[in-house]
């Protein structure tokens, strides 16, 4: 073994690491659909909260945070009485929406073919552990 593969492995680790930090935000389940809903125009923190079902006021939040901090979201708050924030997609994110609504189509597409492959997968490793 070389010298230099302790390096290249380490040079391509640390290249890899911010690629791997917004992949995890991206691809989180709040993050989807801040970003789906964002696509939709400019969207205030309550518009964004009512659109993303589930999510609790903190998470939209950090998520919001996370977002524009990587480059995706633009907050944007207006000088007025009480101020009016609001939220839009960067040119970068409104590239990702594009992948991000393919990959939703690709799930709804797939969505009953997944869940009989899950209810075969169950069926077998319920016989497997009752022999066991």
């Amino acid at each position: 073994m070389s010298r230099s593969t302790p390096r290249l492995a380490e040079a391509m680790q640390v290249e890899a690491c911010p690629v791997t930090e917004v992949l995890d935000h991206v691809a989180g389940k709040w993050s989807i659909g801040i970003l789906i809903a964002a696509a939709h125009g400019p969207l205030r923190f309550t518009e964004i909260e009512r659109a993303v079902n589930g999510i609790s006021r903190r998470m939209l939040t950090l998520n919001l945070r996370r977002l524009e901090r990587d480059g995706l979201l633009v907050r944007t708050v207006y000088p007025t009485v009480p101020p009016r924030v609001e939220y839009a997609l960067t040119p970068m994110a409104r590239e990702l929406y594009t992948s991000l609504t393919g990959l939703v189509d690709w799930a709804e597409r797939h969505r009953s073919a997944i869940a009989r492959a899950r209810a075969v997968y169950d069926a077998v490793e319920e016989r497997t552990a009752d022999a066991v």
